[in-house]
């Protein structure tokens, strides 16, 4: 697994905590980079990745997604971030309803929470703290890039599973076990 730098377009320093627009900023331009997305080994079965240098201290991410792959749902803790779709199609699957952060194992969701957004390449968005979503790549036949950057860099990743309503704290992941 290679870094790849980050491109800097100016000589101010970045901000040492960015923005959700900042992320968002970042990620366009990355994904933009035809060169660097081209750059991405993708492997049939599996997701793909090699580790960026975000602004500001932030993590980035350039991820491969083959036919029919997604993350399950999930959310990044007190992280902010944001994400492009480079190349291909994803959907994000999301929840309009911020939950709590802790203390809990099991939730009934509401009606009407539920948010579904299709990014072609070129589109992206910003998200807050405890942001649950899933991802998908739910092309048949197609892989799909997109750029990722979180700041503060993710303390950890909470997975969860749905069935129907209920939403089940599954599994709390540190950074130890992903890198």
């Amino acid at each position: 697994m290679s870094v790849f730098p980050a491109a800097s377009s100016s000589a101010t320093p970045p901000a040492a905590s960015p923005t959700q627009a900042d992320l968002l900023a970042f990620v366009r331009r990355i994904a933009a980079d035809d060169e660097l997305i081209a750059s991405l080994p993708l492997d049939p079965e599996g997701r793909t990745w090699v580790r960026l240098d975000g602004p500001g201290g932030s993590e980035a991410w350039l991820i491969g997604w083959p036919p029919g792959t997604g993350t399950g749902w999930h959310d990044h803790a007190e992280s902010v971030g944001a994400f492009m779709t480079a190349s291909g199609e994803l959907k994000e699957n999301s929840l309009a309803a911020r939950l709590p952060a802790d203390g809990w194992r099991t939730l009934e969701l509401t009606d009407g929470v539920d948010r579904e957004r299709r990014l072609p390449a070129g589109q992206g968005r910003a998200f807050g703290r405890h942001h649950v979503h899933e991802v998908l790549n739910e092309s048949p036949d197609r892989h799909a890039v997109s750029v990722h950057a979180y700041h503060p860099p993710l303390p950890l990743i909470r997975r969860y599973s749905r069935s129907g309503r209920i939403l089940r704290l599954e599994q709390v992941e540190r950074p130890e076990d992903w890198q």
